[in-house]
């Protein structure tokens, strides 16, 4: 198993949960947050903006589905055809172990 961590721009975020929704992975959690990249910031009218507005967004996949779920995020997120900065980042990382809470039943990447 998998979690995707896509750090994305709030105005794209219905786009990508629509477009995961589409695909077959309704399963998100959504997060508003504060940030900065390498960028450090925005710098409008002699005015800076330390932090920037994003959504976290974050998902557990079967490892076979990373390109797929990474894609669709891409797809979605980016600003026009070539993407801008400030767009975002996807961070991929394994998970272990992950357990449903009403059950208890464990789940392992072993089971894929």
């Amino acid at each position: 198993m998998l979690m995707i961590r896509a750090m994305i721009r709030p105005e794209k975020a219905n786009d990508v949960l629509a477009g995961l929704l589409e695909a077959g992975y309704p399963a998100v959690t959504r997060i508003s947050v504060y940030g900065r990249g390498k960028q450090r910031g925005l710098t409008a009218g002699g005015v800076t903006y330390d932090e920037l507005p994003k959504e976290l967004l974050l998902t557990v996949i079967k490892d076979k589905d990373k390109e797929f779920v990474v894609n669709t995020i891409i797809e979605h997120a980016r600003s026009g055809i070539e993407g801008a900065f400030g767009d975002g980042k996807i961070f991929v990382s394994p998970v272990v172990e992950a357990y449903t809470i009403s059950s208890g039943v464990k789940e392992t990447s072993a089971e894929e």
